[in-house]
């Protein structure tokens, strides 16, 4: 079996170190042949080290880099991640670059890969059919790597060809699932970022808290399976067992379940059609005794049901809905806003931008700039 050559856009965040968790069991298998990292340059001169790569970056460069780390090229800047793939030309990349940053590395991962492994729902929920139809078009297939597609992607695999009726994503319900409506108002930083189930990086970990991100995970299912909106939908599941579910003509659903552990998705893009091995932890059914389901509460999580409006109006509203919540939840994190404001914000950027076509990845920024200064406006407000 040849070693695959694997970039990692994204190595010291969440998603990044897992896979590279992944590459480290299986060396025969996976070659960590790029590493890039936003800020973490320590973290990514410790990975330098042990995974040797060919070619690393850093968005903010450092001072200086080790003198035993000069063996791999180097690269800085924000296009770090663009110029290391074009000059390496990797198997596959994992694109976990988080926001809309990630979109450009997901571009050029089409035409310099065989492979794009999906961690960045950005990517999707901006660039929409700009992305799908390149990935369509160059024959690469983008692999989902958030657990409910790769749970969606899974269970289409039994599908045999029949026709599904509709896609149902489970979430968890963030750190204030149970909180009435004026107490996830005044929710802190440290309460929003208590996840009960998943540990992730901070922006994410915030959009669980406010249901954003179930939102942003419906837009990219839309856009990764080519259902219509409305037959995509979101289900309250507290224990996390079930990962998303695939509804039948007939009736009949098939479920994916697993114990959450982000290695299960990122290893099944990385083997994909094959299943890599990494120590998971069994399903105790006995244990676990129950698994419930509730319809998500769109009067205390109005931002699930505003991304719902988003995916009907368009690729402009999907770009506005994401870059106003960029701008409000990193508001929120700087203590610069209260945490009941994310919503209102992005409410109030979708009824401010204008609409505009989206052609081309120029338009998906302009649009996202707008979004972006449209909220900052209000912020300052």
């Amino acid at each position: 079996m040849d070693c695959k050559t694997i970039a990692i856009l994204g190595a010291t965040g969440s998603i990044g170190t897992q896979a590279l968790d992944l590459v480290r069991r299986h060396p025969d298998r996976f070659s960590a042949v790029c590493l890039t990292a936003q800020r973490s340059a320590g973290k990514l001169f410790e990975l330098v080290r042990e995974f040797r790569p060919l070619a690393a970056g850093l968005v903010e460069e450092p001072e200086e880099i080790p003198a035993d780390l000069k063996f791999c090229q180097w690269f800085f800047g924000a296009d770090c991640s663009v110029r290391v793939l074009e000059a390496i030309r990797p198997d596959a990349a994992l694109c976990a670059i988080t926001g809309i940053a990630g979109l450009d590395a997901v571009w050029t991962a089409l035409d310099a890969c065989k492979q794009v492994l999906l961690a960045n729902k950005e990517a999707l929920v901006t660039g929409g059919s700009l992305v799908t139809e390149k990935s369509k078009r160059l024959g690469v297939p983008l692999l989902p790597v958030d657990s409910e597609h790769s749970a969606i992607f899974q269970c289409l695999q039994a599908a045999g060809g029949n026709p599904v009726r509709s896609l149902i994503l489970t979430a968890s319900g963030g750190a204030l699932r149970d909180w009435s409506k004026d107490a996830i108002e005044r929710a802190t930083v440290d309460e929003v970022l208590r996840h009960p189930t998943w540990r992730m990086g901070r922006k994410i970990t915030t959009d669980c808290a406010s249901m954003v991100n179930k939102g942003l995970e419906i837009i990219e299912a839309h856009h990764l399976f080519g259902l219509p909106p409305e037959r995509i939908r979101a289900v309250i599941h507290p224990q996390s067992v079930i990962h998303s579910m695939v509804e039948f003509e007939d009736g009949a659903v098939l479920a994916q379940l697993g114990n959450p552990d982000m290695r299960g998705p990122i290893g099944y893009a990385m083997g994909y059609p094959e299943r890599i091995p990494y120590g998971a932890r069994p399903l105790d059914f006995a244990a676990i005794g129950q698994l419930t389901f509730a319809e998500p509460d769109l009067e205390r999580f109005p931002a699930l049901g505003y991304a719902a409006e988003a995916l009907k109006a368009g690729p402009w509203a999907t770009i506005v809905f994401n870059g106003a919540n960029e701008a409000a939840v990193a508001a929120f994190l700087a203590g610069r806003i209260p945490f009941g404001a994310i919503p209102r914000l992005i409410r109030d950027a979708l009824d401010s931008v204008p609409p505009r076509p989206i052609r081309s990845i120029a338009d998906v920024y302009r649009a996202d700039a707008e979004a972006r200064a449209c909220a900052e406006s209000m912020i300052q407000k």
